[in-house]
């Protein structure tokens, strides 16, 4: 047998209802869905690191959620591994006629415009089987991360011109949901309000970042391990030099941190 077919095997015994573990058979799609996002994460985290070790490990662990989603589908009778393999096998080939057909494309940009055309054409497919108008936004997932959906639904909207033309009217967005931030929290006003405008500055945000060309997930990401170093930091300085929680000097040993980072690099 094949690593695969041992890997499948072993999923079937974790399964099995008279052998098997007592928690890999009580799981289900909804609870094993936060360790399958967890593990693409993790996946990630080993990619920016840079750790090949890592990565394989994590590849691995990412590998096993899908075996097991397949395994519990294949209990309930929908599908099995081979079920999913095949269909992104003929996913693949259908979305790459420049390579397994004649079509020809001129650039990467060009095959990029083709991707989304096809997966276009996929979901008015899927729309029109479902008996259910079609919608630009279809298909952007629900569990993406939000910054990231919110980046993806202004590209889709983009795709008929509503969008800024360039980033700099952005600005002027941002400051307007600044400012009626600022009104809700002056004012009062009740939280689920508040929490609306917090919202709509961050998406805002989040359409800045997509016509910078930015990924505002990869931009925050480092923006919060950055701040995570400094603060490690700082940390470290306070208990040297025995400083408290006094915000002012915090605040000091704050700027003497960054000044260092300069200075390094």
């Amino acid at each position: 047998m094949g690593s695969i077919e041992n890997l499948l095997a072993l999923m079937a015994r974790l399964r099995d209802a008279r052998h098997g573990c007592p928690w890999d058979r009580e799981q289900d799609f909804a609870s094993i869905a936060p360790y399958t996002i967890e593990e693409a994460y993790e996946v990630a985290d080993a990619i920016a690191r840079s750790d090949m070790a890592a990565l394989k490990e994590e590849l691995g662990d990412l590998l096993f959620q899908v075996v097991f989603h397949a395994r519990m589908a294949e209990e309930a009778g929908q599908f099995s591994f081979e079920d999913v393999a095949e269909a992104i096998i003929e996913k693949m080939v259908r979305r790459h006629p420049h390579v397994f057909g004649s079509a020809e494309v001129a650039s990467a940009e060009a095959q990029t415009q083709a991707w989304e055309e096809h997966k276009a054409a996929e979901r008015r497919t899927r729309r029109h089987g479902s008996g259910k108008g079609e919608s630009l936004l279809d298909g952007v997932a629900l569990a993406l991360p939000a910054l990231a959906r919110a980046s993806k639904i202004g590209r889709r909207a983009a795709r008929i011109g509503f969008d800024w033309e360039e980033a700099r009217p952005v600005f002027a967005k941002i400051a307007e949901e600044m400012a009626e931030l600022e009104t809700a929290l002056e004012t009062g006003a009740a939280p689920g309000v508040v929490e609306e405008e917090m919202g709509d500055l961050l998406f805002a945000a989040a359409n800045l970042a997509r016509k910078l060309e930015i990924d505002p997930e990869a931009a925050l990401r480092r923006a919060t391990a950055k701040f995570e170093t400094r603060f490690r930091r700082l940390e470290v300085l306070a208990q040297e030099r025995k400083i408290g929680p006094a915000i002012a000097l915090l605040e000091a040993l704050w700027q003497e941190v960054k000044e260092s980072e300069h200075r390094e690099g």
